[in-house]
């Protein structure tokens, strides 16, 4: 007689979508991998294979959360809390910060929330011990969470200090602050359409931006919205939909966009009309690229390459670089951002900028434009990147943008006619369906 396998013990309601959330906030806090590369990975796994739509949809949700309210969450757990805790703890930590997001910020019941959580203590062979704690916090909160969230200090609490100071530092404290409840607000979904964007605002029930994009405030998968299989639109920020609308017309152009993946600008260019060269040096961000090129119906030559040295003997009309960078823009939609950036990332990344922008330069043809783009706050990524090739490079010179050319705001242009959109532009009301990404995009010329 077959040996029957032993009993897998019964899990408590809503136990799968909370586990997985606390396994993505270990991914990101103790791993160190981007939320949406764990999320990639984890749901490969066995461990969640078939798991319902709506189930990892709560799981996004909870781990958004607690990463965005993080510096909250901490002190709330403090006050119950009297030790440090242990440094061997298994997930523990993502356990208790992903109960706590749902009780202080979600609503979710407190039962559900503490049994789940107790339950998942017992089954992890290092924080076994601690389940007792996990019960005695997590009520503590339920009944006295929100008083002492009111005391927390804010959307300023989640921000790293280093961060925030250099916020204060260069955009001033008052218009930090506004960058930091601005960016821990979840950021709706915008759409970059490819033809007859009123149609298309009216057929989702959305908003036709000044800008052009069209912005939904509804939740849920995107590939179930009408126009995605027949490849009428792609989600993109609005204000990373800004810099390929730089060039003007483009059509017949020879374009390059180096760092492409996963494509969104590439599409806007190849859809104005623009012969696109489309390069990145990853291949597996390349194949998304291709994916989405495809089912949008557009075409581009697609090279896999780094964009520092590419050289293909050719020179381009225009050449459009949105580098790799921070990312501390697009906090709203990553807030990861604030757990995995440090500050000795700004100087790796910043000798690859000028690396990058260098062999733009070289790719432009005379009286060709180039566009350097990036979704950082940062100064030393953006604006003195352009500065300090510009000193180098006498034969480009900056083409100031002009606010009507983009439909936005004047407030969005710095002195100098460069784009800088912060977080807290293009407010709305509800305020749910403001704001953007902070973006920045300079407009050079070369002259011979």
């Amino acid at each position: 007689m077959a040996k029957r396998a032993p009993p897998r013990p019964s899990q408590p309601p809503g136990y799968v979508s909370r586990a997985l959330a606390s396994r993505l906030i270990g991914e990101v806090t103790v791993g160190g991998h981007a939320l949406d590369e764990a999320f990639s990975r984890v749901l490969e796994g066995e461990a969640y294979h078939g798991i319902a739509p709506r189930d990892v949809a709560f799981a996004r949700l909870v781990a958004m959360t607690a990463l965005r309210h993080w510096g909250e969450i901490e002190a709330v757990l403090a006050s119950f809390i009297a030790k440090p805790l242990p440094e061997n703890t298994g997930d523990l930590r993502p356990i208790l910060h992903c109960a706590a997001a749902q009780l202080l910020f979600l609503g979710s019941p407190a039962h559900a929330v503490i049994n789940v959580a107790v339950e998942q203590c017992r089954r992890d062979g290092r924080a076994r011990r601690f389940a007792g704690l996990v019960n005695a916090v997590l009520r503590g909160i339920a009944e006295r969470g929100q008083g002492l969230l009111a005391g927390a200090g804010g959307a300023k609490a989640n921000v790293p200090n280093w961060l925030f100071g250099r916020w204060a530092a260069n955009y001033g404290p008052v218009a930090a602050e506004r960058i930091a409840r601005a960016s821990l607000r979840e950021a709706a979904l915008d759409l970059t359409v490819k033809a007859d964007a009123k149609v298309w605002a009216e057929r989702l029930g959305g908003r036709l931006l000044s800008t052009g994009s069209l912005r939904l405030a509804g939740k849920g998968r995107i590939e179930e919205l009408p126009g995605y299989e027949e490849g009428a639109w792609w989600p993109q920020d609005a204000a990373a939909a800004l810099p390929a609308r730089l060039f003007g017309a483009v059509a017949g152009q020879k374009i390059a966009d180096l760092c492409a993946a996963p494509g969104g600008k590439s599409a806007q260019l190849a859809g104005a009309g623009a012969v696109v060269t489309a390069v990145d040096i990853s291949e597996q961000r390349l194949a998304l690229l291709r994916a989405n090129l495809a089912r949008l119906g557009l075409a581009a030559e697609v090279i896999t390459a780094d964009a520092t040295r590419w050289a293909p003997g050719v020179l381009f009309d225009g050449v459009l670089i949105d580098v790799p960078c921070l990312a501390t823009g697009t906090i709203r939609r990553h807030p990861d951002v604030l757990r995995l950036k440090r500050p000795s990332d700004l100087k790796r990344l910043t000798e690859l900028q000028a690396s990058l922008l260098e062999n733009a330069m070289a790719l432009v043809r005379p009286g060709g434009r180039l566009v350097y783009a990036c979704c950082s706050l940062e100064p030393e990524e953006g604006v003195e990147q352009v500065e300090r090739a510009l000193a180098e490079h006498t034969d480009f010179v900056r083409v100031p943008i002009e606010a009507g050319e983009l439909g936005g705001d004047p407030d969005w242009l710095t002195a100098k006619g460069d784009l800088r959109t912060l977080p807290f532009h293009l407010p709305a009301d509800p305020p749910e369906m403001g704001g953007m990404d902070g973006f920045y995009a300079a407009r050079l010329e070369r002259q011979s």
